[in-house]
């Protein structure tokens, strides 16, 4: 029994850590003090250096130029993500972390739609529900009152750069979760590259004075872009998918949670309600809940994405 509950146990703990980590990253962004542009190239460098070294001593990057789908793919959707990043941590220094991470956590949502209309994918009505109601959670989650208030104009950039995020992260699971299925690690690796590409003439050479902000760049990098992956791909193949899904929500819990321990931001109530509506119907959705289903109905459920996280599919 020891051997068979022993994977799954360490996959949980896995698991757990991998959320902990993403959860983190408003964190590193915001200790790091760079733009986001320069934030963003860091982490897809040191992203691309530790996800390489991980990649080639573990076999993960073996042949990946000659599967042009993939190389075609990841470059595609790489650059939605690295746009993604760079929308979600200017929105985090013109809110903050906890709304923000609110804003972004739209993505599984957008994705859903985004598959419905352009790919013809067949949704459930009771997802539209479900979908309705975590988008009034957003609503709620964005504080109206300060959000249409006269000196909201700052505040209401960094809602609608969240938001962006999570239209961007959507576009970009959804180029991606064909091609990631199999070679996830290598796939992030070469969306990394992608991002170091693209912004290496536009990242900030203020950043290259000595300071203790290295720490932070790196830790970006080598935690949240390759450390984070690496344990949650682990973990996938020892835990049921709704284990997954439950899971999932760590991330933006521990966000909102390490948010108000570091930084001391407080949620008004009508952000916790609509903190609330976002993970009952992100649930809703991942665990296709329906009113009166019959067991011919019932679908398998899947997790929901976090920290778009390339090669997770919500609707797969």
């Amino acid at each position: 029994m020891s051997t068979t509950s022993s994977p799954r146990s360490t996959a949980l703990w896995q698991m757990l850590a991998a959320q902990f980590l993403i959860a983190s990253v408003g964190i590193f962004v915001h200790e790091g003090g760079q733009d986001p542009v320069t934030t963003v190239f860091y982490r897809c460098l040191f992203g691309a250096i530790f996800l390489g070294l991980w990649g080639l001593t573990g076999g993960h990057l073996r042949g990946i130029l000659q599967d042009r789908k993939l190389v075609l793919g990841a470059i595609a959707s790489g650059v939605l993500l690295v746009l993604s990043w760079v929308s979600l941590f200017a929105g985090m220094a013109r809110s903050s972390i906890s709304v923000s991470t609110m804003m972004f956590y739209c993505y599984p949502f957008v994705m859903m739609v985004l598959a419905t209309l352009l790919l013809g994918e067949r949704t459930r009505p009771a997802d539209w529900g479900w979908t309705l109601l975590a988008f009034l959670g957003l609503l709620c989650s964005a504080h109206p009152q300060r959000m249409l208030s006269s000196m909201g104009a700052h505040y209401q950039a960094g809602i609608g750069l969240s938001l962006l995020a999570g239209v961007l992260c959507g576009a970009s699971l959804l180029l991606s979760r064909h091609i990631s299925k199999q070679r996830a690690i290598a796939v992030v690796f070469l969306q990394c590259c992608v991002g170091a590409l693209m912004l290496a003439a536009f990242s900030s050479s203020t950043v290259l004075r000595p300071g203790n902000h290295w720490y932070w760049l790196v830790g970006l990098g080598v935690i949240h872009s390759g450390l984070a992956y690496v344990l949650s791909y682990s973990a996938y193949r020892h835990l049921a998918v709704a284990t997954i899904a439950v899971l999932s929500f760590g991330y933006p819990l521990l966000a909102l949670l390490l948010d108000y321990l570091v930084y001391g931001q407080r949620l008004a109530l009508v952000q916790l309600a609509g903190l609330g509506l976002i993970v009952l119907g992100s649930l809703g959705v991942s665990l296709k809940w329906a009113p009166a289903r019959s067991g011919a109905e019932r679908s398998v459920p899947q997790p929901p994405q976090h920290a778009c996280m390339p090669g997770r599919d919500p609707r797969r």
